[in-house]
Protein backbone atom coordinates (compact mmCIF):
# COMPACT_ATOMS: atom_id res chain seq x y z
CA UNK A 1 0.00 0.00 0.00
CA UNK A 2 1.58 3.26 -0.79
CA UNK A 3 -0.12 5.65 1.27
CA UNK A 4 -0.09 4.63 5.07
CA UNK A 5 -2.00 6.09 8.27
CA UNK A 6 0.66 6.33 11.29
CA UNK A 7 -0.22 7.40 14.74
CA UNK A 8 -3.66 8.30 13.57
CA UNK A 9 -2.26 10.60 10.65
CA UNK A 10 -3.28 10.47 7.52
CA UNK A 11 -1.55 11.72 4.53
CA UNK A 12 -3.38 14.75 2.81
CA UNK A 13 -3.23 14.64 -0.86
CA UNK A 14 -3.48 16.88 -3.44
CA UNK A 15 -5.51 16.98 -6.86
CA UNK A 16 -4.19 15.34 -10.20
CA UNK A 17 -1.20 13.58 -7.55
CA UNK A 18 0.97 10.39 -8.59
CA UNK A 19 2.23 8.38 -6.44
CA UNK A 20 4.06 5.26 -8.30
CA UNK A 21 2.72 2.03 -6.89
CA UNK A 22 6.11 1.19 -5.44
CA UNK A 23 6.75 4.46 -3.13
CA UNK A 24 5.57 4.96 0.21
CA UNK A 25 3.89 8.10 1.82
CA UNK A 26 3.69 7.77 5.45
CA UNK A 27 1.71 9.71 8.06
CA UNK A 28 1.77 13.59 8.64
CA UNK A 29 2.16 14.53 4.96
CA UNK A 30 0.90 17.08 2.72
CA UNK A 31 1.22 16.46 -1.15
CA UNK A 32 -0.04 19.45 -3.12
CA UNK A 33 -1.76 19.57 -6.67
CA UNK A 34 0.30 18.10 -9.52
CA UNK A 35 2.86 16.53 -7.32
CA UNK A 36 4.79 12.93 -8.49
CA UNK A 37 6.21 10.74 -5.97
CA UNK A 38 8.31 8.37 -8.38
CA UNK A 39 9.44 4.45 -8.06
CA UNK A 40 10.66 3.62 -5.02
CA UNK A 41 10.94 6.65 -2.85
CA UNK A 42 10.23 7.07 0.60
CA UNK A 43 8.23 10.26 2.03
CA UNK A 44 8.24 9.46 6.18
CA UNK A 45 5.97 11.74 8.19
CA UNK A 46 6.27 9.27 11.07
CA UNK A 47 7.67 11.74 13.75
CA UNK A 48 7.37 15.53 12.28
CA UNK A 49 5.02 16.96 9.82
CA UNK A 50 6.18 16.94 5.31
CA UNK A 51 4.92 19.11 2.92
CA UNK A 52 5.64 19.31 -0.96
CA UNK A 53 4.15 22.20 -2.73
CA UNK A 54 2.35 21.71 -5.58
CA UNK A 55 3.62 20.88 -8.47
CA UNK A 56 7.10 19.03 -6.81
CA UNK A 57 8.44 15.98 -7.67
CA UNK A 58 10.30 12.95 -6.26
CA UNK A 59 12.47 11.22 -8.47
CA UNK A 60 13.17 7.39 -8.26
CA UNK A 61 14.90 5.94 -4.88
CA UNK A 62 14.57 9.94 -3.07
CA UNK A 63 14.26 9.15 1.06
CA UNK A 64 12.23 12.34 2.71
CA UNK A 65 12.26 12.38 6.05
CA UNK A 66 12.49 14.20 9.34
CA UNK A 67 13.96 14.18 12.74
CA UNK A 68 11.50 13.97 16.28
CA UNK A 69 11.95 16.18 19.19
CA UNK A 70 14.11 15.44 21.75
CA UNK A 71 17.34 15.49 23.73
CA UNK A 72 19.48 16.58 21.13
CA UNK A 73 16.61 19.01 18.83
CA UNK A 74 14.08 20.34 21.02
CA UNK A 75 12.26 20.93 18.48
CA UNK A 76 13.09 18.52 16.09
CA UNK A 77 12.72 19.46 12.15
CA UNK A 78 10.06 19.65 9.84
CA UNK A 79 10.59 19.15 6.15
CA UNK A 80 9.15 21.76 3.75
CA UNK A 81 9.40 21.34 -0.09
CA UNK A 82 8.32 24.41 -2.10
CA UNK A 83 6.59 24.99 -5.52
CA UNK A 84 8.18 23.46 -8.73
CA UNK A 85 10.96 21.65 -6.84
CA UNK A 86 12.93 19.01 -8.75
CA UNK A 87 14.13 16.22 -6.42
CA UNK A 88 16.47 14.16 -8.42
CA UNK A 89 17.05 10.56 -8.44
CA UNK A 90 18.51 9.19 -5.29
CA UNK A 91 18.59 12.47 -2.90
CA UNK A 92 17.78 12.36 0.63
CA UNK A 93 16.36 15.39 1.66
CA UNK A 94 15.67 15.55 5.87
CA UNK A 95 14.06 17.73 8.33
CA UNK A 96 14.89 21.10 6.15
CA UNK A 97 13.46 23.72 3.96
CA UNK A 98 13.65 24.05 0.11
CA UNK A 99 12.34 27.19 -1.13
CA UNK A 100 10.53 27.63 -4.81
CA UNK A 101 12.20 26.15 -7.92
CA UNK A 102 14.70 24.56 -6.54
CA UNK A 103 16.93 21.62 -8.60
CA UNK A 104 18.67 19.03 -6.21
CA UNK A 105 20.59 16.86 -8.31
CA UNK A 106 21.10 13.58 -8.48
CA UNK A 107 22.00 11.87 -5.20
CA UNK A 108 22.51 14.96 -3.02
CA UNK A 109 21.65 15.43 0.52
CA UNK A 110 20.71 17.96 2.60
CA UNK A 111 20.30 17.67 6.34
CA UNK A 112 18.69 18.97 9.17
CA UNK A 113 17.94 22.82 9.43
CA UNK A 114 18.89 23.30 6.06
CA UNK A 115 17.77 26.30 3.53
CA UNK A 116 17.43 26.69 0.42
CA UNK A 117 16.08 30.02 -0.89
CA UNK A 118 14.15 29.89 -4.39
CA UNK A 119 15.66 29.44 -7.08
CA UNK A 120 18.86 27.35 -6.11
CA UNK A 121 20.62 24.54 -7.76
CA UNK A 122 22.39 21.94 -6.42
CA UNK A 123 24.56 19.70 -8.08
CA UNK A 124 24.73 16.27 -8.28
CA UNK A 125 26.33 14.55 -5.07
CA UNK A 126 26.24 17.68 -3.08
CA UNK A 127 26.06 17.64 0.76
CA UNK A 128 24.16 20.33 2.50
CA UNK A 129 25.26 20.08 6.06
CA UNK A 130 22.90 20.92 8.85
CA UNK A 131 22.21 24.64 9.44
CA UNK A 132 23.12 26.19 6.45
CA UNK A 133 21.37 28.37 4.13
CA UNK A 134 21.86 28.81 0.32
CA UNK A 135 20.92 32.09 -1.34
CA UNK A 136 19.07 32.36 -3.89
CA UNK A 137 20.46 32.37 -7.41
CA UNK A 138 22.90 30.29 -7.53
CA UNK A 139 24.48 26.57 -8.05
CA UNK A 140 25.99 25.13 -5.36
CA UNK A 141 28.39 21.93 -5.98
CA UNK A 142 30.37 20.13 -3.47
CA UNK A 143 30.27 18.67 -0.14
CA UNK A 144 30.52 20.55 1.66
CA UNK A 145 28.17 22.42 -1.00
CA UNK A 146 29.85 25.71 -1.91
CA UNK A 147 28.72 28.37 -4.44
CA UNK A 148 30.12 28.14 -8.14
CA UNK A 149 28.51 31.31 -9.39
CA UNK A 150 25.35 32.83 -10.30
CA UNK A 151 22.68 31.26 -12.26
CA UNK A 152 22.21 32.60 -15.60
CA UNK A 153 18.52 33.04 -17.37
CA UNK A 154 18.67 29.64 -18.70
CA UNK A 155 19.21 27.85 -15.85
CA UNK A 156 16.60 29.88 -13.62
CA UNK A 157 14.28 29.28 -16.93
CA UNK A 158 15.43 25.06 -16.77
CA UNK A 159 14.44 25.39 -13.03
CA UNK A 160 10.92 25.86 -14.28
CA UNK A 161 10.65 23.75 -17.06
CA UNK A 162 12.04 20.94 -15.20
CA UNK A 163 8.83 20.97 -12.87
CA UNK A 164 6.52 21.91 -15.68
CA UNK A 165 7.91 18.62 -17.70
CA UNK A 166 7.31 16.26 -14.98
CA UNK A 167 3.70 17.54 -14.36
CA UNK A 168 3.43 16.27 -17.87
CA UNK A 169 4.96 13.05 -17.45
CA UNK A 170 2.37 11.95 -14.53
CA UNK A 171 -0.17 13.16 -16.14
CA UNK A 172 0.24 10.11 -18.91
CA UNK A 173 1.26 7.79 -15.79
CA UNK A 174 -2.05 8.98 -14.36
CA UNK A 175 -4.09 8.41 -17.94
CA UNK A 176 -2.36 5.59 -18.58
CA UNK A 177 -4.09 4.25 -15.23
CA UNK A 178 -7.26 4.57 -16.60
Amino acid sequence: MAVRTFNGKQPSIGNQVYIDPTAVVIGDVTLGDDVSIWPTCVVRGDVEAISIGAGSNVQDGSVLHVSHAGDYSPTGHQLSIGLGVTIGHRAVVHGCSIGNYCLLGIGAIVMDGAVLEDYVMLGAGALVPPGKRLESGYLYVGAPAKPVRALNDSEKSFLEYSYQHYIRLKNQYLSSQT
